[in-house]
């Protein structure tokens, strides 16, 4: 999958120390990226927006 066009973003509870934070790409048609802030150039995932939605929906009823 080509990420070239992604634009990634840092969830708004990141901290600006670094850390441990995960970058969302949902920009792209058909494809949610996912990768670790600390290695922007290293692998990421992609999830179908369905996937996605249903992954953050779980989350957040966790909290």
């Amino acid at each position: 999958m080509d990420l070239t066009n992604a634009t990634w973003r840092k969830s708004r509870r990141s901290g600006s120390s670094g850390g441990n934070c995960v970058e969302v790409a949902d920009n792209l048609p058909g494809v949610v990226g996912v990768r670790d802030s600390k290695d922007p150039a290293g692998p990421a995932l992609t999830f179908g927006p369905a996937a996605w939605r249903a992954f953050v929906t779980q989350v957040a009823a966790r909290r």
